[in-house]
């Protein structure tokens, strides 16, 4: 189950970020995005030791934690999306659809000609997109 996606700006300026659990948790998912931030530039920057190559735009698993695993993805334009799953056993096939499908709302909802790049998204078509693929991951990952 995702319980966490964020969008981070090239700058790590947060653009979007959502939580599916209790207003409780999403302080701890919002540190936990951050966290991962580091975990990114240092796969980016030594990509020699993390592994994925320069077109690679799936980071995989940043990290695990006792109750969660941390999965990003990187744009060609640098901006960030960081997934927090509580499923433990999730696929890298189910992730990496995951992003496609995120990044696809993404391109739309900053291609919308209102939205000023770099400024946080407040779209509700954007949102709900997001909540849909949030739903149908859940759903896809526990048949």
């Amino acid at each position: 189950m995702i319980v966490c996606v964020a969008v981070v700006g090239h700058q790590n300026n947060p653009l979007y970020i959502q939580s599916f659990t209790d207003a409780d948790d999403a302080l701890k998912l919002h540190h936990i995005v951050h966290c991962s931030l580091d975990v990114i530039d240092e796969k980016v920057n030594n990509p020699k030791k993390s592994g994925p190559t320069l077109n690679e735009t799936f980071l995989g698993l940043l990290y695990p934690t006792e109750n969660y695993k941390v999965y990003g993805y990187l744009t060609n334009t640098k901006v960030k999306f960081i997934l927090v799953t509580t499923d433990l056993d999730v696929k890298d096939a189910d992730v990496r659809n995951y992003f496609r499908s995120f990044h696809a709302a993404y391109v739309d909802a900053v291609s919308n000609p209102f939205h000023v790049p770099g400024k946080k998204i407040t779209s509700k078509t954007f949102a709900e997109r997001v909540t849909n693929i949030v739903k149908s991951f859940g759903f896809s990952s526990a048949a």
